[in-house]
């Protein structure tokens, strides 16, 4: 899947200033070579507070109610005026048909993990020139402040926006996150423009009507209609993730257009969709509102965010894990590592330890986590709730920056499962950490614990996720140093009646917590 801005167009003539036609830009799109692509990826704005002389340009109000016989009419008439074509004017060498973007890989290997294959394009031969890309966007302050997606904008050396009248105007770029792909720009219209309301994402529920406006394969704003298919929907693609899945046909051109509820007023920012074939099929993806109004008002004010960094790695707290720690329920963000010399290795975070709470804001899941810390300002101090040898305990963190845009908690996922029953059995065998098996293992000397040499098949072990070759550091956070440690562990929770047993596991250079019920001998 490729970004809608990044899909190159032949493009010569650079073009004119002033005014044009809506069927002047229809022809030139038509003439460039489209590029098949899948990804139209979010946005995010606030409501502007408007002055006294901004006051004639408010938004109008669409009645909240449908015209008679069920048209969305008086929502259209309201709400496209406010909607933007962006074109765009890139170097050809920061733009390739057959070069994917780092976001185009996340979407790709969320569908692939599911068992849903994508295409992927061909690579493609085209000389050395300038190319243009085509997005959306939406005006959300009547002297002329415009959201778009960053990567509608992402590496231009000009960029133009096109009202829906017709008038051609350069835009500034005031701000950028590429982390939410969001980027707010700036147009000086010698007038004030008509703006879109902003609305209640959260209100939204299953079944609800939306509106999908913006300027797909360049052939004019277009309007589709469709209802919210699902929320909370997580692609993997940033600490941010939370679209609302929707049927409303959108495609290539949409990015970074509105998504209006039946009073118009918007509800998300046309983000993604899931296409085998190029087209739409009903699935697609918006960020809602609610979440995207704090990035922009950042945006608009520093141009930049500087997300909060906490220097750990989590995963979920499943049944399993809080039977293995004591925990009458789950919720949480299990720490599996720290990183050295980050803020949550400074406040004294350790693996094994459960994050229920930042600043006194609830962690019911990893993502909650990843959202919360990524909301606040290098610098903030805040308490972490944390449980940890079975008490919870706070923990006073300063929090770092994200500079290099690499090192976000991000939750990773973990789908443990096995059963559980009443004699305490792993069905695993065990052998020490000889030179020969570090060898073999590529194990640093500083390694210790005990190699799985053989998992049966039939037992909780392997139902968890337990494979021959797996290190086990630790059992429920107690360091163990050879097979007799981690047997002696193991039969300590038994007797301890443990429904389950935490291990923390090295592969391949990484670690990871899996909780492995207890199955019958």
């Amino acid at each position: 899947m490729n970004h809608d801005a990044m899909e190159p167009r032949r493009h010569n003539p650079t073009l004119s200033q002033g005014t044009i036609t809506m069927s002047h830009i229809l022809r030139k799109h038509r003439a460039a070579a489209l590029v098949g692509a899948a990804i139209i990826a979010g946005a995010a704005c606030l409501p502007f507070t408007l002055n006294a002389a901004n006051a004639v340009a408010s938004p109008a109000d669409a009645g909240g109610v449908l015209a008679a016989g069920g048209s969305f009419a008086s929502i259209v008439d309201t709400d496209k005026p406010a909607v933007v074509t962006i074109t765009t004017t890139v170097k050809a060498t920061d733009v390739s048909a057959d070069q994917q973007s780092p976001m185009d890989e996340q979407f790709r290997q969320f569908f692939e993990d599911q068992g849903i294959p994508l295409p992927r394009q061909a690579p493609k031969n085209r000389p050395s020139q300038q190319a243009m890309a085509l997005g959306s966007g939406f005006i959300i302050s009547p002297d002329g402040v415009v959201v778009t997606n960053n990567h509608v904008i992402d590496n231009a050396v000009d960029i133009k926006v096109t009202l829906d009248d017709g008038t051609e105007l350069p835009a500034k770029l005031i701000g950028t996150d590429p982390k939410s792909d969001v980027a707010v720009l700036k147009i000086e219209a010698g007038k004030p423009l008509q703006t879109i309301a902003w609305g209640d994402s959260d209100r939204l529920k299953l079944g609800d009507q939306i509106l999908a406006i913006g300027n797909p394969f360049g052939i004019g704003t277009t309007v589709t209609a469709g209802i919210v298919s699902a929320r909370g929907r997580d692609l993997h693609s940033g600490p941010y993730d939370d679209f609302i899945q929707i049927d409303a046909p959108i495609n290539h051109g949409n990015s970074g257009g509105p998504l209006v509820d039946r009073s118009g007023n918007v509800v998300g920012i046309n983000t993604a969709i899931y296409s085998p074939n190029g087209g739409s099929v009903g699935v697609g993806f918006a960020i809602p509102s609610d979440e995207a109004k704090a990035i922009v008002a950042k945006l608009q004010k520093d141009g930049t965010i500087d997300h909060g960094y906490l220097g750990v790695q989590i995963q979920p707290v499943t049944k399993d894990v809080a039977d293995a720690v004591g925990l009458d329920k789950t919720g949480g963000a299990l720490v599996a590592a720290v990183t050295a010399d980050t803020p949550a290795a400074h406040a004294g975070v350790k693996p094994g330890d459960i994050i229920t709470s930042v600043g006194g804001e609830s962690v019911k899941t990893p993502k909650d986590l990843s959202r919360l810390v990524a909301d606040l300002s290098p610098g903030a101090k805040k308490s972490l709730g944390i449980w940890r040898d079975g008490k919870t305990i706070d923990l006073n963190v300063t929090v770092g920056g994200n500079e290099d845009g690499q090192k976000q908690a991000a939750a990773e996922s973990s789908d443990n499962k096995g059963e559980s029953s009443g004699q305490p059995s792993l069905g695993i065998g065990l052998a020490d950490l000889t030179p020969d098996v570090r060898q073999q293992l590529n194990l640093p000397r500083a390694v210790s614990g005990a190699v799985v040499a053989s998992v049966d098949p039939d037992k909780s072990a392997a139902a968890a996720g337990i494979q021959s070759g797996d290190v086990i550091v630790s059992v429920n956070d107690r360091p163990v140093h050879n097979s007799r440690d981690v047997k002696t562990a193991i039969a300590e929770a038994g007797k301890a009646g443990r429904k389950s047993v935490l291990l923390l596991v090295e592969r391949d250079g990484g670690k990871t917590f899996v909780a492995v019920p207890f199955g019958a001998a």
